[in-house]
């Protein structure tokens, strides 16, 4: 049996276990049926608000096609002129500023505590080797979960990365010491941000350079070099990159107008290229996961840490992140979003102000679990936290279902503004189903699916009665 994955909650310390209780994984096993609105666990309500902001700035990718994630600049409703140019803007304004990449940042660091929350809990009740073995087992599975979520549901899944992130490297690193761990962190994400943003800049500045050399010499009738020629064929593909073109629009809206199986034959390729081609991102995972190991000992997720602490978090994270993203913001769109200047103003300064506002806005909802504010907001986000699995699948099929799949056919033609109505529902979905389900439920069910294949053996779903609640709760105080 196992208590909830924070280490407190707003009515006290979740029950002892004893030695040789299974550890925690996929999500947490309550002793008693607690209602949520009487025990929110701290990390269960930081997932939830993550998984939920998440969503906000994956819909683009979900109902445009994806060059559009980042600036919208190719679409068949124009985003940043035509009658709705302020309303898009201030959302473009407002996404940036307050949820691109501190979501995922965030996300990523509380998956990274929970892999020092599950080996710490193994050690202490003495399983010894076999925390390794059911360890790999986890994210084996969440590495197969996440290649058929990319294949046959969406294009953009992230469970693959974290899975082969977690398999790969974050085990051998989980005894390092806190600072340690930031440090691996902090130079990881300087690595991603070199790799990244800086590599394709320069790269695109060396085209530029070449082509206009290459432009010049075809204006003198100049017979041009092989070397020019890649120029040109380099930069034109830059610029393809950034902005499209009419054609490519249409032919991307119409291969999604199919249903199911022509919108997934469309995306094959690019599914399986993604989990490939994406390896040179790790960076972006690691270095957050790493952190969040650190942050976890140092008891920054267990409400452990002062409340003037929290209260500094809260304050330097977004005044570090919030003036600079909305300076690179404004500079890009002045600038009609020029690549370089897109870069230079908001990409590359982009690891830093994610992960200070990733950091302020955890502060901020620590501190509001500790002060007992919100408690019914903060219950459904826990609710939403404990089935995060279950609930990002549901989204992506929702979202998918709304935009491609189903008789709808949005795909490429809503709004840019109206987008962030779909989300707002989809927050309703979500609240509504981790509340009920969890009423009768220990887990969610996808939740339940991974536990179960990880221990290779059918967990247990329903939650006890009071009976026997009250049977197991004198049984773990006796020490059975």
């Amino acid at each position: 049996m196992s208590s909830t994955i924070g280490d407190l909650s707003l009515l006290g310390e979740p029950t002892a276990l004893p030695i040789g209780a299974d550890e925690e994984l996929a999500g947490p096993i309550r002793i008693t049926p607690v209602g949520l609105s009487e025990r929110i666990s701290s990390i269960d309500v930081l997932r939830g608000f993550c998984l939920m902001g998440i969503l906000l700035a994956n819909i683009t990718d979900f109902a445009l096609p994806g060059w559009n994630y980042t600036f919208p600049l190719d679409t068949v409703n124009p985003v940043f002129n035509g009658p709705h140019w302020k309303i898009n803007t201030a959302a473009w304004f407002l996404r940036w500023m307050f949820v691109e990449g501190k979501m995922r940042a965030l996300f990523s660091m509380l998956f990274g505590a929970g892999i020092i929350l599950l080996t710490t809990r193994a050690q202490e009740r003495g399983v010894g080797i076999r925390a390794a073995d059911i360890y790999l087992r986890r994210n084996m599975w969440l590495v197969v979960f996440g290649f058929i979520h990319c294949l046959f549901i969406w294009s953009g899944d992230i469970l693959f990365f974290y899975g082969v992130s977690a398999w790969l490297f974050l085990f051998v690193l989980r005894n390092l010491k806190p600072k340690t761990l930031i440090l691996l962190g902090v130079v990881a994400l300087f690595a991603n941000t070199l790799i990244v943003p800086v590599k394709q800049t320069i790269r695109a500045a060396h085209y530029k350079r070449d082509a206009e050399q290459a432009n010049i010499a075809l204006a003198h009738h100049q017979v041009l070099t092989a070397l020019q020629i890649t120029a040109l064929e380099g930069w034109k593909a830059e610029q393809d990159r950034w902005r499209p073109g009419v054609e490519k629009l249409y032919a991307d809206i119409a291969a999604h107008q199919h249903g199911y199986i022509g919108a997934q034959r469309a995306d094959a390729h690019d599914a399986i290229y993604s989990e490939v081609r994406s390896a040179h991102t790790f960076g972006d995972w690691i270095s957050t996961m790493l952190i969040g190991m650190a942050l976890f000992k140092l008891g920054f997720f267990s409400l452990r840490w002062s409340t003037r602490s929290y209260m500094l978090t809260a304050v330097v994270g977004p005044g570090i992140s919030l003036p600079l993203t909305f300076w690179g913001c404004w500079r890009t769109w002045r600038s009609g979003f020029d690549m370089f200047d897109a870069a230079h103003s908001l990409l590359y300064p982009g690891d830093l102000t994610r992960v200070a506002g990733a950091l302020g806005y955890a502060a901020i909802l620590l501190l509001l679990v500790r002060a007992g504010f919100f408690r019914w907001l903060l219950a459904r986000f826990a609710a939403v936290g404990q089935m995060a699995f279950s609930n990002y699948i549901l989204n992506s099929l929702v979202m998918k279902t709304l935009f491609v799949w189903g008789p709808l056919h949005w795909y490429g033609y809503v709004d840019y503004y109206k987008l962030y109505f779909v989300v707002a529902a989809e927050w309703i979905v979500n609240m509504t189903f981790s509340g009920l389900w969890l009423r009768h439920f220990r887990f969610g069910p996808l939740e339940w699916c991974w536990r179960s294949l990880t221990y290779w053996q059918r967990q247990p779903m329903l939650l006890p009665s009071a009976t026997e609640a009250d049977l197991m709760s004198a049984e773990s105080a006796s020490g059975k």
